[in-house]
């Protein structure tokens, strides 16, 4: 039974602590949107997606209101459309139509964000995952609502360094599609190693063709919930800094267990994962970075902090474990630098550098995440950088990613505003030696010896 006492805490969390459901996702499958021409496939991708989707939006808002949980957003992931479209796309301009379909849907039903303009290429690629690849920058520019993903790696298949190279091109072109924005294509672009299927966060959320016809997927979060929690532990052992950990994170996770059973049931589309993930937003007191700082390390990037976020992630999962019987997608704490005011604060004085970045995304959810880097920074050193991340991915057996965003015309020192969720970040510094020979070379790398499980 709930308690009183219960009540007024979750309501404190609330009021309080920024404690949100950061995004009810909604996964449809297109694969039967396939059709001879491109003009059918728009209808009936758009089509599907009000009839699925239609009544998303209110229904958020209704629960939000009845329940007096704030629902922050609205979103949809749908089939990798370089699947969709293999069977009418012949160029890449054919698939940006199939983007502006599924912008003007999105539009309709009135999410913030639909995922799933992807291609997964961890072994190879195919024609049509080309194309769709090659019309990522223009698609990008001429949307406001789509993201983009392309996973170019696995435990099980290795990475493609072809793919690898591509995407280095396609995240400098995406830059200069959207210089006009300082370069904001690229934060709707993510390149990932052991991409989820039923990942509810964006960039990198699509419908993975193991998924039903259409599923929901909830996204939880609450950094300064946990912030709060540890303030009264101050100087506690480690012991009882993982207790409150894991229980803050229980409790956290059983609001948007009972927010995804409603919306499942009003909805009438099964409920598929909670994804309890630490994300954070630029808001004061809703910082990933604070928490570390609450732990005990001064600033973000000083020595321990790849120790305390390991802790951190590792708590959240179980806690969160305990909390429903199908947690899923990534899970635990994201380190996305402009949207975590700690975390920007931490890059501005010179505590985080991208090098310490990359250390701590081989312990926490996702990767180098939102991370603005000079825009004359060759298309090369992003690929290495991208193949860095993979590495830790497919050793790791864990996702990972890069989002990041060479600023057309911007250098170190400066700063660049994304405004909303997305935040603002100063401009990091990138390593000056090169690895273009590296990057040439043809081919994956091949998969770790652990991958052979069969």
């Amino acid at each position: 039974m709930i308690n009183i006492n219960e009540v007024i805490e979750t309501q404190r969390m609330i009021q309080k602590d920024n404690l949100d459901v950061r995004t009810i996702t909604v996964g449809i499958s297109l694969l039967d949107c396939s059709a001879d021409t491109v003009d059918e496939v728009c209808a009936k991708i758009k089509s599907k997606i009000i009839r699925i989707a239609g009544n998303l939006a209110k229904t958020a808002e209704d629960i939000s209101s009845e329940f007096g949980v704030p629902i922050v957003n609205k979103r949809i992931s749908v089939t990798p459309v370089s699947i969709v479209g293999a069977s009418a796309c012949r160029t890449p301009k054919d698939f940006v139509k199939i983007a502006i379909a599924l912008d003007e849907a999105a539009e309709e039903v009135g999410v913030n964000f639909l995922g799933g303009y992807s291609a997964v290429v961890s072994k190879g690629m195919t024609e049509s995952d080309r194309l769709l690849m090659q019309s990522i920058p223009e698609a990008m520019a001429v949307t406001s609502r789509i993201c983009s993903s392309v996973n170019v790696g696995s435990t099980k298949t290795g990475i493609n360094m072809d793919a690898v190279r591509i995407m280095g091109e396609i995240v400098k072109e995406t830059a200069y599609a959207t210089r006009e924005r300082d370069s904001l294509g690229c934060a709707k672009l993510v390149v990932l190693c052991n991409a989820p299927d039923d990942n509810p966060f964006m960039a990198g959320a699509f419908h993975g063709v193991t998924e039903t016809d259409a599923i929901i997927n909830v996204g939880v979060s609450g950094p300064g919930v946990v912030k709060y929690a540890l303030e009264s532990v101050r100087g506690a052992s480690f012991e009882v800094l993982c207790e409150t950990i894991k229980k803050t994170a229980f409790k956290i996770t059983r609001v948007g267990q009972l927010v995804a059973q409603e919306a499942s049931r009003r909805l009438g589309i099964p409920f598929g994962i909670i994804d309890l993930s630490l994300a954070p937003t630029p808001a004061i007191g809703d910082s990933v970075a604070d928490i570390l700082h609450e732990i005990g390390v001064e600033k973000a990037g000083a020595p321990g902090t790849t120790a305390a976020l390991a802790l951190l992630n590792d708590k959240v999962k179980k806690g969160g474990v305990m909390a429903s019987s199908y947690v899923g997608g990534l899970s635990g704490a994201f380190i996305p630098v402009s949207e975590d005011q700690g975390m920007i604060e931490a890059a501005e004085c010179g505590a985080l550098t991208i090098e310490k970045l990359e250390a701590m995304t081989c312990v926490c959810s996702v990767g180098l995440d939102m991370i603005a880097i000079p825009g004359d920074t060759p298309a090369s050193t992003i690929s290495g950088i991208i193949a860095d991340e993979a590495a830790i991915g497919m050793v790791n057996q864990k996702t990972t990613a890069v989002r990041i965003i060479p600023v057309a015309g911007k250098d170190v020192g400066d700063s660049v505003e994304f405004g909303g969720l997305l935040g603002h970040a100063p401009v990091m510094p990138v390593n000056r030696f090169g690895c273009s020979d590296f990057i040439s070379r043809e081919g994956r790398i091949p998969a770790p010896i652990h991958s052979f499980k069969n």
